[in-house]
């Protein structure tokens, strides 16, 4: 369904003599669209409810990795494009919403990575790896988590400077942050999730213990790995900003300008 919303779209946009480059369709399709369908039906899947390092690694990938490669085709552009009449401004109000913005601080994205891996530390990601239904939600939930933090992020919303910069502390500190679950269970001798061991398995699965271990290595590579797409759309981010700010200076005569020197002057001795 998704793909056949996007198409609609570019062909809506090509309609009116406007073209969507092929490089986002290819991200958004292949990319995005094809990685899901790599994780979601390949092995991380097939062999999630008996591994905890299928598992663990399947929702990385789905926070982390799918939403970024998604948000190569600049799904939320295309719909400004493309939408008209009440859909447009019902997706405009959705874009300024409360939620929205909430949602593409990078503050927020931090909490959620850092509180969902922590659940692998508890029997919640047993009980959820090992319950069909539970399974299956995680293959659909986890993606549009990771997307409803990452494209607002990447639509380069409006902010400050300010809020930037602490953007980009927080996002450096969700370096450690995340490392930290990884670590807990690669460190630790006890089976955390509170499963028991497969009374028949195939000879290539791991031990217990050692898929324990294996899912902590996995979690704490994937994790700090893919916080650099995070803080290179940060980067870009403030790079347009500084460059706004700079035509908005540029933009004022002698006049304004010695009265903007002026209040900064002021408030500086305020």
């Amino acid at each position: 369904m998704s793909a056949a919303l996007y198409l609609g779209g570019v062909r809506r946009l090509h309609r009116t003599g406007v073209r969507w480059p092929v490089r986002r369709t290819l991200g958004f399709l292949l990319a995005g669209l094809g990685s899901y369908a790599v994780i979601e039906f390949g092995f991380l899947a097939v062999y999630g409810p008996e591994l905890r390092f299928a598992f663990s690694t399947r929702i990385a990938l789905l926070l982390f990795v799918v939403p970024v490669l998604l948000a190569t085709g600049k799904p939320l552009e295309l719909a400004r494009l493309t939408l008209r009449g009440r859909a447009a401004r019902v997706f405009a109000s959705f874009e300024r919403s409360r939620v929205t913005r909430f949602l593409g601080n990078a503050a927020v994205g931090t909490v959620i990575a850092v509180a969902l891996f922590c659940t692998f530390l508890t029997p919640i990601s047993g009980w959820a790896r090992t319950t069909p239904w539970a399974d299956t939600a995680v293959g659909l939930l986890i993606p549009l988590i990771g997307s409803a933090v990452v494209l607002p992020l990447a639509g380069m919303a409006v902010v400050t400077s300010l809020a930037l910069a602490a953007e980009f502390i927080l996002a450096f500190a969700e370096l450690v942050l995340d490392a930290i679950p990884g670590i807990v269970l690669r460190l630790n001798d006890g089976i955390l999730d509170g499963v028991p061991a497969l009374v028949t398995s195939p000879a290539w699965f791991p031990s217990t213990l050692r898929d324990q271990q294996m899912s902590g290595d996995l979690l704490w590579l994937i994790a700090e790995v893919a916080d650099i797409p995070i803080l290179i759309l940060l980067f870009v981010r403030w790079a347009r900003l500084d460059r706004r700010e700079a035509r908005r200076v540029d933009d004022l005569d002698d006049a304004e300008l010695e009265e903007l020197t002026r209040q900064h002057l002021r408030r500086r001795d305020g």
